[in-house]
């Protein structure tokens, strides 16, 4: 019998095929048609990165306007619906992707192109550009299913430890989170459905950990009650992104996005919740406490920063992430997490209330590092928060669940839930405390709050909540441009100047005119800050 090819479900789309002949004409004299499908295209990859809807709408936004047209796009989870005016006609397209994942070494280049398009861009050809996002489109794993089941090896034996767990069990999760991992990325190359690769995946996981927990018992006489740790084997399937982007996106009132990536991240926690429930049930484990562990409290600070860097480094990596991507978001994880975690064990906060302050810290330090390293925000903010996504919470809740334990359950899904809701809250908070709001000044130049704005308000607001003190930011009035706002109500306000250029470069300085009245200026608003 003859082999019959298999048909794709989704066709795929000829995109050079929209390309006019004369590829030397510039993309701003093409076509509406290829102007069009340029953009289409570009969203549609940042899409596939697994980026929000809001970013996603913004680089197409940016390439209509050096093109010259207007675009409204509606965005979901895996499709697109846009359309584009040039004043005479519109054209529209309606794209879906094949399925979703996260690629932040793919998001940044895509984000470089999207950047220097309106400089460099607009005076290359549609060919030229559509082979540009080719090259781009040909970046998809750069480490091997072996590395990323190493990877999250790494990621859920340290999360093990934050969790409360000891040298055994971060050795058992450190074993069955990598041999699962690996068997889900073999099971996602050879195109096997989404409950299949979770199921099979979660199941290896378990099976692993109790496999070698029996092991040492027999040989070593560890106790049964190190069973505790079989669920960080199986944390590297928790969506962390799905979750804190759908959050940002409800934020934004991308409402279609935000819930389409909700569903996504709650079938998935579903999924693996209850694969690993039924695998509990075959195997006698039980989600028991940890073992207490006897550390000083110096101790647990410094082996939780390390632990932090290496759960967020090993995140970044199964993100497709390049190693100084990764090692940028590992710092700032390392940080953020640490806080939260003191936060809770020294302050006494909730844990939804330090999840909100670790992920503003996050942000607020992924603002700082991105101006030195320019990579895009998302890429280092939403790995350094993922370690942060209660998976042990979301996962006895469903196990209690099944048990009809339903008050036990009720209140881990809503401990759960509030973190959940925190973690996006704290970065969208954090991206207002930066400057976002800029005027045009007369000669042409344009004027900007100063990252000072934003930080005194920020060490306000965080000096504040540590101290649990009641606190008021009070309005200092500075020497203001009439058009300027901040994004900060009654926050302190210098400002300072900026050059038109790509985000990644931006430079404050003084302007040419008269540098030395502008610095004078800026001594004085600075000496009218509270000490």
């Amino acid at each position: 019998m003859s082999d019959i090819p298999v048909k794709r479900n989704h066709m795929k789309i000829p995109w050079h095929n929209y390309v006019s002949a004369r590829n030397s004409q510039p993309i701003t004299e093409a076509s509406l048609s290829e102007k069009a499908s340029l953009i289409g295209r570009t969203g549609m990859m940042l899409l596939s990165c697994g980026t929000g809807a809001w970013r996603v709408r913004s680089s197409m936004n940016t390439l209509s306007e050096a093109l010259g047209i207007t675009c409204s796009a509606d965005i979901g989870l895996m499709s697109i619906s846009y359309t584009c005016f040039d004043g005479e006609s519109s054209f529209s397209h309606a794209l879906s992707l094949t399925t979703t994942g996260v690629n932040t070494s793919r998001l940044n280049r895509l984000e470089h192109f999207v950047s220097d398009f309106p400089a460099e861009g607009i005076h290359m050809s549609g060919e030229a550009l559509h082979s540009q996002l080719d090259e781009i489109e040909r970046i998809h794993g750069l480490y091997s299913p072996t590395a990323l089941g190493l990877a999250s090896a790494l990621a859920c034996g340290a999360f093990t430890f934050l969790l409360g767990g000891g040298p055994l069990e971060m050795i058992l999760a450190f074993a069955g989170a990598g041999i699962g991992n690996a068997i889900r990325c073999k099971l996602g190359k050879h195109h096997f459905t989404l409950f299949m690769c979770i199921a099979v995946s979660v199941s290896s996981a378990c099976l692993v950990y109790a496999g070698f927990l029996k092991l040492a018992e027999l040989l070593f006489h560890i106790s049964v009650q190190h069973e505790a740790g079989y669920i960080c084997s199986m944390l590297f399937i928790i969506p962390g992104f799905p979750f804190i982007t759908s959050g940002i996106d409800l934020a934004k009132l991308d409402m279609r996005s935000g819930l389409e990536r909700l569903a996504y991240a709650i079938i998935v926690v579903m999924v693996a919740a209850v694969s690993a429930w039924l695998m509990a049930l075959l195997l006698h484990l039980k989600p028991v406490d940890f073992l207490p562990l006897e550390l000083s409290a110096a101790q647990r600070i410094l082996f939780r920063l390390l632990a932090s860097f290496c759960g967020v480094f090993g995140f970044s990596f199964m993100f497709n992430s390049p190693v100084r991507l990764a090692a940028a978001a590992a710092f700032i994880g390392a940080l953020s997490n640490t806080l939260r975690l003191e936060l809770v064990d020294l302050a006494g906060f909730p844990p939804a209330a330090a999840a909100f302050f670790g992920a503003l810290t996050a942000g607020l330090l992924a603002s700082l590092i991105k101006t030195k390293v320019g990579y895009p925000r998302i890429s280092i903010t939403v790995p350094s928060i993922v370690i942060m996504v209660p998976g042990l919470y979301l996962y006895r809740a469903i196990y209690n669940l099944g048990i009809m334990s339903l008050n036990v359950s009720a209140s881990w899904f809503a401990a759960a839930i509030l973190i959940i809701v925190a973690l996006p809250l704290g970065l969208i908070f954090a991206g207002s405390l930066r400057t976002k709001c800029s005027a045009t000044a007369p000669d042409g130049h344009t004027k900007r709050t100063a990252f000072c704005s934003f930080r005194s308000s920020a060490i306000l607001l965080i000096t504040g909540a540590i101290q649990k003190q009641s606190f008021f930011v009070h309005s200092i009035s500075l020497r203001s441009h009439p058009r300027s706002r901040s994004f900060f109500p009654g926050g302190p306000q210098i400002y300072g100047w900026v050059e038109k250029r790509p985000v990644r470069h931006n430079v404050f300085h003084h302007p040419p005119q008269n540098p030395a009245h502008n610095t004078q200026k800026l001594l004085e608003a600075s000496s009218e800050l509270p000490s």
